[in-house]
């Protein structure tokens, strides 16, 4: 017997609608997670913006700070620096004040030893012609006849001791032309040749020559001097005046050659250090530095204690040479 077909039954499928409520579920609790998570870091990045904008406040705070300090240290430094010029200006005004009155002292200094010298020279003319009159009042006693039976006369008559005194007529020799005034004994050795005057008088119109202003007449006059009494210690001094002629004019060759006569041949002359000096400085004119340092270390270590001395170290000095060489 054939059994009828019983009709089927609808089936719910429960497990794909369960897994796509749970797939539902599921995608929308991490999309709130991710929601609060993302809420919790904005927070974070703004609390550190807010930290690095609180720093960076702060480190242009202390740039401001260092920035002024680095202003006023600068402003410091050129507060230093001036005041370290006006110093300098001061110290170097100061050098030149000392270096001017040295050069005022030193020159009458040598003033007052052309005095001396011209003293010297008169002295030793004085003396010269004193004995040339008692050679004469000797020759003249010899030869007079003694008188007999009574005392003798004095050897000499006193009148001839003052006749020294024609020496004082010298200087109406104006400009080195000789007196007639002057004894014979008190011209050059060379009797042939034409009266000159004595060495002073030839000198002193020469310095004073010198000291207007009359270069070309006085070393013409200082040439005589040396020319006609190179033994005599104003050729020494001749010389220097002429070499200081020279300088004047910038011949600065012929100057250091004057100077070297005086060096050489008049060693005991009190111009030597002066000779030393100008010497050395006609030396740097020329930039021969080499020599012109050479020159003022030998017046240092010669005459350390001289007015001409203490000009050469401030020389040396204010060219960054050393006064003593280095070993």
């Amino acid at each position: 017997m054939i059994k009828p077909k019983q009709p089927r039954k609808f089936v719910t499928p429960t497990f794909p609608l369960a897994a796509l409520l749970a797939a539902i579920l599921f995608c929308s609790a991490p999309a709130f997670a991710v929601s609060k998570d993302m809420v919790q870091l904005q927070t974070q990045i703004q609390a550190l913006q807010d930290a690095v904008a609180r720093l960076q406040q702060s480190n242009d705070e202390r740039m401001g700070v260092m920035k002024d300090l680095i202003q006023q240290s600068a402003d410091s430094i050129n507060k230093m620096g001036a005041n370290v010029d006006v110093m300098r200006k001061q110290l170097q005004t100061q050098q030149e004040t000392q270096s001017g009155k040295v050069d005022q002292v030193s020159g009458q200094i040598q003033s007052l030893n052309d005095s001396v010298d011209e003293i010297k020279a008169r002295i030793a003319t004085l003396q010269k012609l004193m004995q040339d009159v008692q050679s004469q009042q000797q020759s003249m006693s010899a030869g007079m006849p003694q008188p007999t039976g009574s005392t003798a006369l004095p050897p000499s008559n006193p009148a001839p001791l003052t006749t020294p005194a024609p020496a004082a007529p010298a200087p109406n020799g104006k400009k080195g032309k000789p007196s007639a005034s002057i004894p014979q004994a008190a011209d050059p050795p060379d009797p042939a040749g034409p009266a000159v005057p004595p060495a002073d008088q030839l000198y002193k119109t020469a310095l004073g020559d010198y000291m207007a202003a009359k270069y070309p007449l006085a070393s013409s006059e200082f040439g005589d001097v040396v020319k006609y009494y190179p033994d005599n210690p104003l050729s020494g001094n001749s010389f220097y005046y002429q070499a200081e002629i020279n300088f004047r004019d910038g011949h600065y060759p012929a100057a250091i050659k004057a100077y070297d006569a005086v060096l050489e041949q008049y060693p005991d002359s009190n111009k030597v250090p002066a000779s030393h000096l100008h010497k050395g400085i006609a030396l740097f004119n020329l930039k021969e530095n080499e020599a012109g340092t050479r020159e003022l270390r030998t017046l240092i270590q010669r005459f350390p204690n001289s007015p001409e001395s203490m000009q050469a170290r401030s020389k040396l000095s204010g060219m960054g040479i050393p006064v003593t060489p280095k070993h």
